[in-house]
């Protein structure tokens, strides 16, 4: 695909949602660290069900503490995975009041240090909680980067740097919001919506649906 062709697919999903947001709910960075943490290999709309209970009680590192790895466990169980996720959420907190004054570091090393953090969930909070031009590769970035031809790459680093080589700076604060709706609403695992699909004409997937 060439650059042309790109700054195209990216000038229309920038015009159909010029101020995108993650549609996981969050009112501080910690939230939304705890939020991120939760939605491996779970739906945004569960944890969402999940933190409304679970942020009014605690939504401070020590709030978590205060609850106990038990109470915590209560809130999230209704997440996949909850036993581990809440064991690397309450050890994150412990971290985070030892070692950070209870802040949420602005800082990708410090971040991967903590439990349940790896390199898409540092991402996440980077760009979506500091404004960082990072791009987060998850299944739907990766399947829509793949197969649009937009950033081919044989796994989720891969096409990362292939993102971070090809989109222009203006659009590398949002990209990774756009791709991921798209590839959730439109350009979807099973059966792609091609024939409503606002970016159809440059894709360069072969199998188009109706």
């Amino acid at each position: 695909m060439n650059k042309q062709k790109r700054i195209e697919i990216l000038t229309r999903l920038r015009d159909d949602n010029p101020h995108p947001e993650t549609e996981l709910e969050y009112s501080s960075a910690f939230e939304l660290l705890v939020a991120v943490t939760l939605s491996a290999q779970a739906t945004d709309v569960g944890v969402n069900k999940a933190t409304r209970k679970l942020f009014p009680v605690a939504n401070t590192p020590q709030g978590i503490l205060d609850l106990g790895l038990e109470g915590l466990r209560d809130y999230i169980k209704t997440i996949g995975l909850f036993n581990s996720k809440a064991n690397n959420v309450y050890k994150m907190c412990q971290i985070l009041v030892e070692k950070h004054a209870s802040e949420v570091p602005e800082n990708r090393e410090a971040l991967e240090a903590l439990p349940g953090v790896g390199r898409k969930t540092a991402n996440v909070v980077l760009n979506t909680a500091f404004g960082w031009p990072t791009i987060a590769v998850d299944t739907h970035i990766f399947r829509v980067s793949n197969r649009t031809k937009f950033a081919m790459g044989k796994d989720v680093v891969a096409v990362e740097q292939k993102l971070e080589k090809v989109v222009p700076k203006e659009f590398k604060v949002d990209v990774h919001h756009w791709l991921i709706l798209h590839g959730r609403y439109v350009c979807t695992a099973r059966k792609p919506k091609c024939g409503s699909c606002m970016i159809e004409d440059l894709c360069e997937f072969k199998d188009k649906t109706e």
